[in-house]
């Protein structure tokens, strides 16, 4: 394999947005990572045909007017923790700044660290580990 094939592959990852890239065959095995760019992604917004009246009613009811939500910035699997037998990012009363990781949301076998984004503290999370969430649904309260 030459250089400028893993130039190719780094010039992939990087246009299609990827923050994890593994290649192998008989005589090959690289494997590509960066941090990924949270801020920077743009996902899909539901269409309307695709949300029930008792999802928007759940939707509505978890917001608060006072206080601050953090929003799922894409649609994917929620989790709290980085594996299973790992502590969760983040708890009730924890005291949380904008660059702190609260999740980790699964889309496409591709693991999104995603970070708060506010400041303050967290006064409840509102989604279960494990739960797919839709694209801007709440997924934490902070005062």
């Amino acid at each position: 394999m030459n250089l400028e094939y893993i130039d190719q592959l780094i010039e992939k990852m990087d246009k299609a947005s990827l923050t994890e890239l593994s290649y192998k065959d008989k005589v090959i095995d690289i494997s590509l990572k960066r941090e990924p760019k949270i801020t920077t992604q743009v996902a899909q917004p539901v269409s309307k045909t695709e949300v029930t009246p008792v999802e928007k009613e759940t939707i509505s009811d978890t917001e608060v007017p006072e206080g601050k939500t953090i929003k799922a910035p894409m649609v994917g699997t929620f989790y709290q923790s980085p594996s299973p037998e790992a502590d969760p990012y983040i708890q009730v009363g924890d005291k949380i700044e904008n660059d702190t990781i609260v999740c980790i949301l699964e889309a496409m076998k591709l693991f999104n660290e995603i970070e708060a984004e506010v400041s303050g503290e967290i006064v409840d999370i509102l989604v279960e580990d494990g739960e797919m969430v839709e694209y801007n649904q709440p997924l934490f309260r902070v005062k």
